[in-house]
């Protein structure tokens, strides 16, 4: 098959192939993604097809195993769409008053107690509070990863003992 032949019949399929991809899609935009992905896989890959095969199942075959390897890679990243249009919907407790004393009688001895530990725990949980990931912080105090792993988890440790009165 020559490649003037290869792009006429793969054109021809375009139909077919449209359909399909809606009916895995269910949506207009991704079914025409999908379809132009498919286009520029076969024709990268034109020269894998063999003659005398079946070139419609072929182009299916591309178009079905793009479809699930998007999904996987979607789903493997989680990625998610925000369908609210700039709304936040939170479910939390809708308490707008003042903190109450006993709260602010436990971040203070939260605090505390943090501020009690030795430079050597208290800068990496610190650091780990703020939001800083275990690589980071290593990175940053140029320590290994387990030790710094080791030292946030002895930490939350000590501070449950220390704080044991305060549990609930």
């Amino acid at each position: 098959m020559t490649h003037l032949q290869f792009h006429a019949t793969l054109l021809g399929q375009k139909e077919r192939l449209l359909f399909y991809a809606m009916s895995l899609t269910s949506d207009t935009d991704n079914a025409h993604d999908l379809l132009q992905e498919t286009f520029l896989k076969a024709l990268t890959n034109s020269d894998k097809f063999t003659q005398n095969s079946n070139f419609k199942a072929w182009v299916f075959t591309i178009m079905k195993n793009t479809f699930i390897n998007n999904y996987r890679r979607n789903m493997s990243t989680k990625n998610t769409f925000d369908t609210t249009h700039g709304e936040f919907h939170l479910k939390v407790k809708q308490d707008i008053g003042f903190p109450s004393p006993e709260s602010i009688y436990n971040s203070k001895e939260i605090i505390k107690c943090i501020d009690g530990l030795e430079d050597e725990y208290k800068i990496p949980f610190n650091m780990f509070i703020e939001g800083f990931k275990y690589k980071e912080i290593a990175e940053e105090l140029n320590l290994p990863l387990g030790t710094i792993k080791s030292r946030i988890f002895f930490t939350r440790k000590k501070l449950g003992r220390s704080l044991k009165e305060f549990i609930y």
